[in-house]
């Protein structure tokens, strides 16, 4: 149960509304067992009134006290289900801005063990299934026991005997049953669980790798793997719906027992009458009517493993803590960048080798470098150290003279633009897909950017308008690149990071971009990484890098020169 604490902490924030929900829910239970009690008492004592020929019997107040019921009972189910529901999806509003504000600092290194699906899995399935600790735990346990206490200590009027019976039965059922039924229900609830991420997760995977399922003949097998997991995801299913039956059963039977009981005590008297009368009739209505506020306690139980499940899901996420933190102080911008790497260490989590290792650098304001190396040998993750994904482990970074990790996020990110290897599109507009890069920018500019990188083609018929598909998938590598290249031109920052910028161009776009970014950014700090040795006689200064460290550094033709490492790629 401690895995519940920090959420219902958060109810705090909607307690008027919560509170209101469950007081209108005692309202309307109560009413409804007033209008049954009532009900089944007025048409005994009237019955009885009539063979006894009394004159004198005074039907308009029960009469009354059963319309008022009725009346109350229906406009507080309808305000009782308008207000829990409402403060519920506010509830789970603020859930999920609570876990995704936890969320976004975490990325890259504390979400990079989980897959997409995943990650979307708990942060929409997980926490929606949270909602059931208000609606079908909160809300009825509260109601159950202030109904108990109120019905025993009203029939305690008439028969102490009675009232006690009732309510005793009552609360024993009350604790008994959640328990039994959260023991048996948990297991199921946890499987659940795990089979819905499963099952969406597979899903996804699924639907986003039709094409390659279909080429490689794959799509039965995996279709079949997915039907097994919806197979057993059913079955529980199914175990869940035969646990509700069975506590609604032993609900009807305990009502019975407890009715029959009721009926026998009574039958000897209430209170001080021998002759029960019309009395008879209320504790027997009564008696049925109660149970209505036990009836959702049992079944609410057999969901807290899932609700348990989900939340520990959630935890997992939320409890984590970010590895990289951002000042909130800002500090001025500037139009210049000069970059410091001193002896800087980075180990990725579980990995026996670093990854960069004692790794010095340094980046004159404007100097234009290239960073070259074999796949793996740490190129990327020295992209990564600098713009704070991750913080290296050794050493330092300096921006401008001041250590990297002084700078706020919002500052740090309007100093430098980054075309990473994988450039993300986005289910939208190309406008859409450029914007962000620069939300004030007019359409002239947005298309200007599209011509430098030679993608005014995607112009011609929807203009800026054009819809480009889920990542992307109506454009070629190439362009999905130059998109990601016309963004760096868009985004007005004084360094400039590329990651592989050509890869997946021919050899003639490739010069032309390469033309383009010597000329936008003639005044920039360019760092490029590549493997490719195109346009790099252009650098002010080569790097060579090997598992982690830079073996050469130079001019191209200062590297040629020495016939090393550089001058082995160039002989390939």
């Amino acid at each position: 149960m401690k895995t519940l604490l920090p959420f219902l902490a958060l109810y705090r924030r909607h307690w008027f509304r919560l509170s209101l929900g469950i007081v209108l829910a005692i309202v309307t239970i109560l009413s409804s067992i007033g209008l049954l009690t009532l009900s089944g008492w007025f048409l005994a004592a009237s019955a009885l009134a009539g063979l006894a020929g009394l004159l004198t019997f005074n039907y308009m107040l029960p009469a009354a006290g059963v319309r008022g019921s009725a009346i109350i009972r229906t406009a507080g189910r309808y305000a009782e289900r308008l207000v829990s529901h409402d403060a519920t999806f506010r509830v789970l509003a603020h859930l999920r801005t609570f876990t995704f504000q936890k969320l976004m600092p975490l990325s890259p290194a504390g979400i990079a063990r989980f897959r997409q699906a995943e990650l979307l899995n708990r942060l929409v399935a997980d926490v929606e299934t949270l909602d059931h600790l208000y609606l079908r735990l909160i809300s009825p346990l509260v109601s159950a026991i202030v109904v108990i206490v109120v019905v025993t200590f009203g029939l305690s009027w008439l028969d102490v005997t009675l009232a006690c019976t009732l309510g005793g039965i009552m609360l024993i059922l009350l604790f008994a049953l959640p328990t039994i039924f959260y023991r048996a229900g948990k297991p199921i609830g946890v499987d659940l669980t795990a089979l819905r991420s499963d099952y969406r997760g597979q899903l996804t995977s699924w639907l986003q790798g039709q094409a390659e399922l279909v080429i490689f003949a794959a799509l039965p097998a995996f279709r079949l793997k997915l039907d097994l997991i919806e197979q057993r995801w059913l079955e529980r299913q199914k175990q869940q719906a035969t646990l509700a039956g069975a506590s609604q059963t032993l609900m009807i039977l305990a009502t019975g027992f407890t009715l029959v009981l009721i009926l026998w005590l009574a039958s000897v008297g209430i209170g001080d009458n021998p002759q029960p009368g019309a009395f008879i009739a209320l504790f027997v209505f009564i008696s049925l009517a109660a149970f209505e506020a036990l009836a959702p306690v049992a079944t609410a139980f057999q969901h807290l493993g899932q609700v348990i499940a989900s939340a520990e899901r959630v935890n997992q996420l939320i409890e984590q803590k970010p590895e990289v933190t951002f000042p909130q102080q800002p500090i001025a911008l500037s139009s210049e960048a000069s970059v410091s790497l001193n002896d800087i260490s980075f180990t990725y989590h579980g990995q026996p080798f670093p990854a960069i290792n004692n790794l010095t650098l340094q980046i004159a304001n404007g100097e234009h470098i290239a960073l070259l190396g074999r796949t793996g040998c740490g190129k990327s993750t020295l992209l990564q150290l600098m713009t704070r994904a991750w913080d290296p482990q050794q050493g330092s970074i300096q921006l401008n003279n001041q250590p990297l990790n002084i700078y706020d996020e919002a500052t740090l990110r309007q100093m430098m633009v980054v075309v990473s290897q994988r450039v993300h599109i986005f289910s939208a507009t190309l406008r859409d897909n450029l914007i962000l890069a620069a939300p004030q920018a007019s359409d002239s500019e947005l298309e200007s950017a599209l011509d430098k990188v030679g993608l005014s083609a995607l112009l011609e018929q929807d203009g800026l308008n054009a819809w480009v598909g889920e990542g992307g998938r109506q454009l070629s590598g190439g362009e999905q690149r130059r998109i990601g290249l016309a963004r760096a031109i868009l985004h007005s920052a004084p360094l400039i990071l590329l990651d592989e910028p050509t890869e997946g161009l021919d050899a003639d776009t490739e010069n032309q971009i390469l033309t383009m970014l010597k000329q936008h950014c003639q005044h920039k700090t360019v760092m490029m990484i590549t493997h490719r040795l195109s346009g790099l006689d252009k650098m002010d200064r080569i790097y060579v890098m090997d598992a982690g460290e830079i073996i050469e550094q130079g001019t191209h033709q200062q590297l040629l020169e020495q016939q090393g490492q550089y001058y082995r790629f160039h002989q390939r």
